[in-house]
């Protein structure tokens, strides 16, 4: 079995700028990344697969070429890419999350529409599709993802996708079929669905982002002595549950940028609220599978951070161990015929501060 590094924790978030730029990241949060993974560009007229057959399989008209061009971060195979998320040229930014438990396809394609394996779905509708609204119409009526292995598994995944209209959906593959969530409240994480996260908040309404006054006991005042009060009930834990109620509460309450620059700069400080800090998410599965997996660790943490801009289409990121935020214009690549791949990761840098 080949881990493509899909089955990570993750939460996603869409947010807008005063100025009216909207944005959509995500972290991504696993104790992998699969070997290769990298910042890739694949340019409009990408010939691709839907579904990538394995030995003699064989599945006939399921080769695609791509309206849009599109960067986010994943792998450049033969076939096809594969993004884990990302931006094309028309605005439409979306990706993958694990679903665990809860993702269920079909063995086989819905009559009129083409079969697609489920890691391959976001470049899929990047190079497809120019909106959420692209995005409903291509689900609904032109493809069905299906339970068709892809170099050996079928990770449980769902997705979310926002673009320049503002609209953000959650896409959840479930036992009763595909649903597809329109105007959702911006956050998605991992399992439960998304309708039980959304009523799970009703759990939390008593959390605000001002203070607690002075309190009476017992016939003494007792005046507040810290900051933050307000938050108190707000989960602290990193479990999909806990994390959505906290980026809700971000989201509602956080001050938003100005313009784009100051917007990605403060949706990176929400996204570490609900980050992994190596060392504190212990999993159990963590014995390499395959040579390809060799580097499996024994924490799931936030391997990286992503965010994109539907208005300029960048696509900014930080890692784990390197939190200065690098960027890709897409604009700027547009006209390039071929695909580029950028590096994800790199060491650590730290500017020195020379007096004048």
């Amino acid at each position: 079995m080949r881990n493509l590094g899909m089955g990570a924790g993750c939460s996603a978030l869409s947010w807008t700028t005063e100025d009216g730029k909207h944005l959509w990241g995500r972290n991504f949060d696993y104790n992998r990344i699969a070997p290769g993974s990298r910042v890739t560009f694949a340019p409009r007229g990408t010939v691709y697969d839907r579904y990538i057959a394995s030995g003699a399989e064989q599945a006939v008209g399921t080769q695609s070429c791509a309206v849009y061009a599109a960067v986010g971060t994943g792998l450049l195979l033969p076939a096809s890419p594969i993004l884990y998320e990302g931006i094309n040229e028309a605005g439409l930014m979306g990706g993958q999350l694990y679903y665990r438990e809860f993702a269920h396809f079909p063995a086989d394609a819905r009559p009129g529409t083409q079969p697609i394996q489920p890691p391959l779905l976001v470049y899929d509708c990047l190079a497809q599709c120019a909106s959420v609204a692209e995005v409903v119409q291509r689900l609904e009526h032109t493809v069905t993802l299906v339970n068709a292995p892809l170099y050996g598994t079928v990770p449980p995944l769902h997705w979310s996708f926002s673009d320049r209209t503002g609209e953000s959906i959650v896409i959840e593959p479930d036992h009763d079929g595909l649903h597809l969530y329109r105007n959702t409240l911006g956050v998605m994480t991992n399992s439960p669905p998304y309708p039980w996260h959304r009523l799970h908040l009703l759990n939390f309404t008593g959390v605000r982002d001002l203070d607690r006054g002075e309190m009476e006991w017992e016939g003494e005042n007792l005046s507040p002595c810290f900051s933050g009060s307000g938050a108190q009930g707000l989960p602290g834990d990193w479990g999909s549950p806990s994390r959505f109620v906290r980026l809700c509460f971000l989201r509602k309450y956080g001050v938003r940028g100005r313009n784009e620059t100051q917007g990605v700069s403060r949706m990176l400080r929400l996204f570490q609220s609900v980050a992994f800090p190596l060392g504190m998410v212990r999993v159990a599965d963590s014995e390499p599978k395959t040579v390809l997996d060799q580097y499996v660790g024994a924490f799931d943490y936030t391997v990286y951070t992503a965010i994109a801009c539907a208005e300029s289409r960048r696509y900014y990121w930080t890692t784990y161990e390197n939190q200065r935020v690098r960027f890709v214009d897409l604009a700027a690549l547009l006209e390039r015929p071929t695909p580029v791949q950028f590096d994800l990761d790199t060491p650590p840098d730290f500017l020195q501060q020379m007096p004048g």
